[in-house]
């Protein structure tokens, strides 16, 4: 099956939930390592390449926020998905805006995990394989930013642009529908599917980030533009446009 070559990492100090995890994850086809430190993840990271991992974010020592910091601060997009007893809107707010691609509260059941975990690597662009001609690849040019939709860069100026899985997707979908006008949920189906129960503000989150990284003044955003008590639009010029009233996606949310 396509998933036998995904591989797994979890990180969690519950030896019962890593077992368990480890039974159902490597009958489902995927190779599963489990960890219980902060320590370990690190050096098994070093020696393998993992394509997902599933991140405690209660643990002693080096927490699971922590963590997800640590590894968006590096550049690292390997994509996260959070485990947490914390089970408000809050937290997942900040389980998102650190740079996690999904938030599963505990407890939960196994399936919905492999659900999660299945859309998030279908939202991964797959390569091309060696010498395949590469005249159809998609590059989208805006102010001084550079969107490739084949091998799922994304630079400033050539440099380099760490995006998570979420706020590629989310930055996709907006370049691909420009000066279109799109409302949460359709951003949500877009760029997230529908294969599991969204947040209601997690695309506001997203939002939130990209604007950080790629607007002049966030609380001004010329390019992710607000409409308001509808969704989001992207003008391409970074232009203000009359017909939009662009403001901050804090304020979309109220």
């Amino acid at each position: 099956m396509s998933e036998s070559k995904t591989r797994v990492l979890v990180l969690d100090d519950d030896a019962r939930l890593r077992d368990l995890l480890n039974q159902y994850l490597s009958r489902e086809g995927y190779t599963v390592k489990t960890v219980a430190t902060a320590s370990e993840m690190d050096r098994y990271r070093t020696r393998e390449r993992y394509d997902i991992l599933i991140l405690d974010w209660m643990m002693p020592g080096e927490d699971g926020l922590s963590i997800c910091k640590r590894l968006r601060a590096s550049n690292e997009n390997i994509p996260i998905i959070m485990l947490t007893a914390k089970g408000d809107e809050l937290d997942r707010i900040v389980g998102l805006e650190t740079g996690a691609d999904d938030y599963l509260p505990k407890p939960f059941n196994p399936r919905e995990l492999l659900a999660r975990i299945q859309a998030i690597l279908r939202r991964r662009p797959t390569p091309p394989p060696p010498g395949a001609p590469t005249q159809n690849t998609q590059i989208v040019h805006f102010g001084e930013f550079c969107l490739n939709m084949a091998n799922r860069s994304f630079s400033k100026n050539n440099q380099e642009i760490t995006l998570t899985s979420g706020e590629f997707s989310l930055l996709k979908v907006l370049t691909q529908n420009p000066r279109t006008p799109l409302s949460r949920d359709k951003l949500m189906e877009m760029a997230r599917g529908r294969e599991f129960g969204a947040f209601d503000r997690s695309i506001d989150v997203q939002v939130s980030r990209l604007r950080k990284m790629i607007e002049q003044d966030p609380t001004k955003p010329s390019f992710i533009q607000t409409v308001w008590g509808f969704g989001y639009v992207f003008i391409p010029e970074g232009k203000s446009n009359p017909s939009i009233d662009a403001g901050t996606s804090e304020d979309a949310t109220k």
